[in-house]
């Protein structure tokens, strides 16, 4: 029966932050830290730690294994 239950993203976002006290603010503040000369020299991505950040302008829109291919096409 569990199978069929559907948790969102938002809800394990949420859950982790509410419940095992992850400070999402700092998470964010960290990305954006990692994020900044790519944004600085208008890249698409990022290879950083172990993850590429994918960039849109000044927004990371996503974060993929460092190996994943980071395909645009519309």
């Amino acid at each position: 029966m569990t199978n069929s239950v559907r948790v969102t993203d938002h809800a394990v976002l949420r859950y982790l932050e509410r419940e095992h006290g992850l400070d999402v603010d700092v998470v964010r503040r960290h990305i954006a830290g990692l994020a900044a000369n790519g944004v600085e020299l208008e890249a698409i991505s990022v290879k950083v730690e172990r993850v590429k950040l994918l960039l849109c302008g000044e927004t990371v829109v996503t974060v993929l294994k460092r190996n994943w291919p980071s395909d645009r096409r519309s």
